[in-house]
């Protein structure tokens, strides 16, 4: 039987539109016996900080067997924000309101609703990843009718990378020794580093490890906090060979390189978060 080319855009999209509905889905996990928040994170492959938010607890809260937890979906550039000790804001601070939280309300629900990320609500309340959210408790928020809400699904953004080859990076120091930079955009941004099979990852810049672990779709990663607040986030790994809370200096070995899922070339991915948001690699500060 032949199949009509309109009909099978219809049916791919329609794949692709739910496919990606069930992907991203909001998780809920019910809380069992002897578990914890960080063995919960650990399961899902994302950081406590991220689990926190998403369910209004703090450091003092404990869990309850048959607790029901939301398990947010990853994503790299919150975790960052979370898992830093910064509480800058980039966010405007015109065109404000107050949110009054309502019962059942989450830091995660209020950010989503109101088109920015769960670390960005926090750096406007001045909020600690750890705060918990109580009913009638007030939040600063971006108006409504200023943020824009994206309801079409293009077939194009099914693949999250874009790529396009760096045009000046010579004379830097890079995490692996004379790596091929490509620039990658999309729900990751930051540069691509071809590597040696199993080489050393040095880490550039001088601060505080503030997550180390398996991140679910970027491997094995390491988030490095500098004195001015940046994250370094290299992600990507096969092995990691620091710990949380160790402070590093320029030049200490991190891990080795790790292989793209992609095209199973060996590689890392660095990215810098400034306050939760990308900046470009190439001009981070080294030392």
């Amino acid at each position: 039987m032949k199949v009509s080319k309109s009909y099978l855009r219809i049916f791919l999209f329609g794949f692709v539109f739910f496919a990606g509905r069930a992907l991203f889905a909001d998780t809920v996990h019910l809380v069992e016996k002897g578990e914890t928040l960080y063995s919960i994170s650990r399961k899902y492959q994302i950081t406590v900080s991220e689990l926190r938010a998403a369910n209004g607890l703090s450091e003092s809260d404990v869990l309850k067997f048959g607790q029901k937890l939301n398990i947010p979906s990853p994503d790299i550039e919150n975790a960052a924000a979370l898992n830093s000790s910064s509480t800058g804001s980039s966010y405007s601070t015109e065109n404000l309101e107050i949110y009054v939280a309502k019962k059942g309300d989450t830091y995660y629900g209020i950010a989503r609703e109101r088109g920015i990320k769960v670390a960005e609500l926090f750096a406007l309340n001045n909020l600690g990843s750890d705060a918990s959210l109580k009913a009638g408790q007030k939040l600063k928020v971006p108006a409504a009718a200023s943020t824009a809400q994206t309801t079409s699904l293009d077939l194009k953004d099914a693949d999250p990378r874009k790529y396009s080859t760096s045009k000046s990076a010579g004379g830097l120091v890079w995490p692996v020794k004379n790596p091929r930079i490509t620039y990658v955009n999309g729900k990751v941004s930051g540069v691509l580093l071809s590597a040696a099979k199993k080489e050393k990852i040095m880490n550039i810049m001088a601060g505080t490890v503030m997550y180390c672990g398996s991140y679910r779709g970027f491997g094995e990663v390491v988030f490095v906090q500098s004195k001015t607040g940046l994250i370094y986030a290299y992600t990507g790994m096969s092995e990691v060979s620091v710990k949380k809370g160790e402070y590093l200096v320029y030049g200490d070995t991190i891990g080795t390189a790790g292989v793209d899922s992609i095209s199973k070339e060996s590689r890392l991915t660095l990215m810098v978060f400034r306050n939760g948001s990308p900046i470009d690699p190439a001009t981070a500060p080294r030392g």
